[in-house]
C-alpha cells in the first residue's frame, strides 16, 4: 500500500489517498472527494506509511484512461476563457477583487474560481451572473499570494523553482519574527520579499537555528558588563556570537558573549 499526494487545483493544496496501484509523479487520476469526482495529477509517491499531516483524503477511483484524458484536456482548453469572462464581470461589478485562476470540475457541471481580495467579498450577485452565463454551479474560492504564486509558478531570485512549489504544504507560515531573528529587516521589504510580494519561503529554513542562539545572546539596549566596563548593547551578530556595546564613555566595542 503507497500513499499518493495529489493536487486537484494549481491553487489548493495537496491532498492524499491510498492505494496500491503503481502509480508515478505525473500521472493523471480520477479521485473521489467531498464536492464530487474529479481529476488530479500526483505530485509524490510514498512506500512507506507516513502521516500525511494536514492533507485532506480523497479516494482514488483509477488511473485517467485516455476518455478520461481528452475530457479533463477539453475542460483545460476552457479555462482560460472562463477567466477572462469572469474578469469582464468582477470589472463591471467594480468589486475589489482579482481573478487569478478558473478550473472545471471533471464532469463539467461546475467551474471554481480563484481570487485574491484584501478583505472580505461579497459576491452573491456575481455568482448568479456567472450561473446564467456559464449554466454551471459557480464556486468562488479567496487565495492569499503564496496560492497565486504557487499556482502560477516561477523561479526565485536563488535561480530555484519557487519554496511555495517545491515544498508544497512542508513550509509552515513565514513570519516577520523570523526575519528579525534572522537580522535581515534592516534589508528592507523589497529584498525579503518574494514573487508575491510576502515575506519570502526560505526564511523559515535557519529560523530555528537563529533562535536558538539568539537565547544565549543579550537583548538590544540591554545593560552589561564587559571587561573594559559597563555599556549597552547597541547591536548583535548571531553567527558570530558577539554583540556591540556602546561604554559609558562613548566608545564601541565588539564583545565575544563568552566574555561578557
Amino acid at each position: 500500500m503507497s500513499l499518493i499526494f495529489l493536487k486537484i487545483r494549481p491553487w489548493e493544496s495537496r491532498c492524499f489517498a491510498k492505494t496500491s496501484h503503481s502509480l508515478e509523479k505525473g500521472d493523471l487520476v480520477i479521485v473521489e472527494s467531498e464536492e464530487g469526482t474529479n481529476s488530479a495529477i500526483v505530485e509524490k509517491v510514498i512506500t512507506e506509511e507516513k502521516k500525511p499531516g494536514n492533507c485532506a483524503e480523497v479516494k482514488l477511483v483509477r488511473k485517467a484512461n485516455l476518455r478520461d484524458v481528452n475530457l479533463v484536456k477539453s475542460n483545460r482548453e476552457k479555462e482560460a476563457e472562463a477567466v477572462k469572462i469572469c474578469r469582464d464581470e468582477v470589472r463591471k461589478s467594480d468589486l475589489p477583487m482579482k481573478i487569478v485562476g478558473a478550473s472545471y470540475s471533471f464532469d463539467g457541471g461546475m467551474v471554481s474560481f480563484a481570487f485574491i481580495a484584501d478583505g472580505r467579498i461579497d459576491f452573491r450577485e456575481l455568482v448568479k451572473t456567472l450561473s446564467k452565463k456559464f449554466q454551471r454551479s459557480i464556486r468562488l474560492h479567496q487565495v492569499g499570494a503564496r496560492d497565486e504564486a504557487r499556482s502560477s509558478g516561477g523561479y526565485g531570485i536563488c535561480g530555484r523553482e519557487l519554496c511555495c512549489i517545491r515544498f508544497s504544504d512542508d513550509l509552515p507560515s513565514i513570519t516577520s519574527d523570523m526575519a528579525k531573528s534572522q537580522q535581515i529587516v534592516h534589508r528592507g521589504s523589497e529584498r525579503i520579499s518574494g514573487l508575491c510580494g510576502r515575506l519570502m519561503c526560505c526564511l523559515a529554513y535557519e529560523a530555528g537555528q537563529y533562535q536558538k542562539m539568539l537565547e544565549k545572546m543579550p537583548e538590544i539596549r540591554q545593560e552589561i558588563k564587559t571587561k573594559e566596563g559597563k555599556g549597552i548593547v547597541k547591536k548583535m551578530n548571531a553567527l558570530t556570537e558577539t554583540v556591540f556595546v556602546e561604554l559609558e564613555n562613548g566608545n564601541r566595542i565588539e564583545v565575544k558573549i563568552k566574555d561578557v
